[in-house]
């Protein structure tokens, strides 16, 4: 990193000072300050922040992502911490039954399927702007589930 004649000079320096020859080595001196710990004053309940995981399910995908948006645009407009939506896997219930009410006749079945989406949304935030964010209309049809979770 340095030149020579910026070695070279400081090695005739070294020389000139001190008698003793040895060899040049460069040291880097640095001091270490520790954190300094803040006194926690005594925080109101309101401004405690808390882990909640909000968790939606609907059977109708285009309701469900419309709510996600709009829980997702409410709480970073208040410049919280969120993540998700977290797309979980599709629950798949299925029916297999007869189309012939007498079970006479040609063996044809209905298969019958219903789909269950479900998404999961994490936030950290004091528990009055949780009130706020969860106050928007909801499309029919989804099912909304928050969970609290202290530090």
């Amino acid at each position: 990193p340095h030149s020579a004649s910026s070695s070279s000079h400081f090695l005739t320096l070294l020389q000139s000072e001190s008698p003793v020859n040895f060899p040049l080595r460069y040291t880097l001196k640095m001091s270490y300050a520790p954190p300094v710990k803040k006194e926690v004053d005594a925080v109101a309940e309101d401004e405690v922040v808390h882990r909640i995981r909000i968790t939606l399910t609907s059977r109708n995908v285009e309701n469900l992502e419309k709510v996600c948006d709009v829980l997702k645009k409410s709480a970073l407009d208040q410049d919280l911490h969120v993540s998700g939506p977290v797309r979980l896997p599709t629950r798949k219930l299925r029916i297999t039954t007869r189309k012939a009410p007498s079970g006479e006749g040609t063996n044809t079945w209905d298969r019958f399927e219903m789909r269950i989406h479900k998404r999961i949304i994490d936030l950290h935030a004091p528990s009055k702007a949780v009130k706020s964010i969860t106050s928007i209309s909801i499309e029919p049809g989804v099912e909304i589930d928050v969970t609290i979770n202290d530090r």
